[in-house]
């Protein structure tokens, strides 16, 4: 048994195909196969039903491949015992952010730091809240940029910042002309909001009480954020962005920014990562840089906001 043999199962195991696998690990399929068959004869298992389609792992198999992705993950951590002893800031490093928070924030940030330490290669993947938790508890993530404490067992968290809720409103709808927006005045039959599984609605939903309305979402179940921006702008119901994105609008589109009436509702920014993450330097750059990036007034929460 060795660890190419195991890295060829945990691939096997994410892809559900051979060839698929193969080509992630850069072997050709024969090769792949042969060495997965010769690590199932010298455990007297099977590790994969090949009859399904996809490939499934066998109820041992799953086990063995759970306890591969331990040993691997423990080994990767040897390269960064010694780049953290040594001070350096280089390897790969993979960083989990939220689609509601990458596209606002990575380009604050992102391109200083490849310029500054050409050495380090950040790999940005968006993934959900759920999903990032889990990747990092597996070890398949180094961190990850969430709107929300983690909460999860094993899992440690910094706030990185505070960033407040806004309204994106269309000329057309009555509440343009507010100055402010109140929970009472937001009415769902109206609203532009992602699908369910991220946190940015789900946080929304609760602050403004909106558990049961009917919303545009019916209509339109895989819109992103930027896909309502501009429904909005060409004149139809309301979303609401994060404070960040405001900061990248135009001064047109900034007319159909409103605030949120005091208490303001804010999101908790933070930085995740496992309880026994080593890689603390480049960890260290990484929230230096982003907090650096941002307007002071977000990095405390103000007595006028309230997180939710």
């Amino acid at each position: 048994m060795n660890l190419q043999q195991l890295e060829y199962i945990l691939a096997v195991d994410t892809f559900r195909h051979f060839a698929k696998a193969a080509e992630h690990c850069h072997v050709t399929q024969p090769t792949l196969s042969m060495m997965i068959q010769r690590l199932e004869e010298e455990l007297g298992i099977k590790l994969f039903d090949r009859s399904q389609q996809p490939v499934q792992p066998t109820l041992s198999g799953q086990k063995v491949i759970d306890q591969a992705r331990k040993v691997l993950y423990q080994t990767s951590l040897i390269k960064d015992i010694v780049n953290e002893e040594q001070n350096t800031l280089k390897g790969v490093f993979q960083l989990a952010v939220l689609p509601t928070i990458a596209p606002y924030l990575l380009p604050r940030f992102f391109q200083q730091l490849i310029e500054k330490h050409p050495m380090l290669e950040v790999q940005v993947i968006e993934m959900k809240t759920k999903d990032a938790l889990a990747a990092l508890k597996v070890g398949e993530v180094d961190a990850a940029i969430i709107a929300s404490r983690s909460e999860v067992q094993g899992l440690q968290d910094q706030i990185l910042f505070y960033e407040e809720f806004f309204g994106y409103v269309s000329q057309k709808e009555p509440i343009f002309k507010n100055e402010r927006i109140r929970t009472s005045d937001v009415s769902g039959e109206r609203l532009w909001l992602l699908d369910e599984g991220h946190c940015f609605r789900d946080q929304l939903m609760r602050f403004c009480q909106l558990e049961k309305v009917i919303i545009h979402q019916a209509a339109y179940r895989l819109g992103s954020m930027e896909t309502f921006m501009r429904m909005v702008e060409s004149g139809h119901g309301m979303t609401f962005i994060p404070e960040l994105a405001v900061l990248q609008l135009n001064e047109e589109q900034k007319e159909l920014v409103r605030p949120f009436a005091i208490p303001a509702p804010v999101r908790e920014i933070t930085m995740v990562t496992r309880i026994d993450f080593i890689r603390h330097v480049i960890l260290s750059v990484l929230t230096e840089g982003i907090k650096e990036s941002i307007p002071k007034r977000m990095l405390t929460l103000h007595n006028t906001q309230r997180v939710v």
